[in-house]
């Protein structure tokens, strides 16, 4: 459990690196080929625009500080209909690389679609 200065604390790193995220997407987004492959399955088919929208609206879920890409992390958000999106990304000097984007399966996740379930 989280104590509420260090959840305060937390909080704060999260919201500087979400403005660092939407800084490096507002120069450029790189989609990686794990990304593309995810993003054009018959059964996802999620579109760089719903990315973007992910990104520039969404709400970071999971941190990522030591990821072996840089600094990434887990974000949550709707398309246009409403259908909830995942998409790990990573930003960089000049572009935010898109590692990957998915449709959460219901069976992984908490129904609002931001937590875990607990295997």
């Amino acid at each position: 459990m989280v104590k509420g200065g260090e959840f305060e604390g937390w909080q704060n790193k999260v919201v500087a690196f979400r403005r660092e995220v939407i800084e490096a997407a507002r120069k450029r987004i790189l989609f990686l080929p794990h990304a593309i492959r995810q993003m054009s399955r018959p059964d996802r088919m999620i579109t760089g625009r719903d990315v973007r929208r992910v990104v520039m609206r969404g709400e970071i879920i999971e941190d990522y500080p030591e990821d072996v890409r840089g600094h990434s992390c887990l974000m949550f958000g709707l398309d246009l209909l409403g259908r909830a999106i995942h998409v790990v990304c990573s930003p960089k000097r000049e572009f935010l690389a898109i590692i990957t984007a998915y449709t959460p399966e219901p069976d992984e996740w908490d129904p609002s679609f931001k937590l875990r379930k607990k295997q």
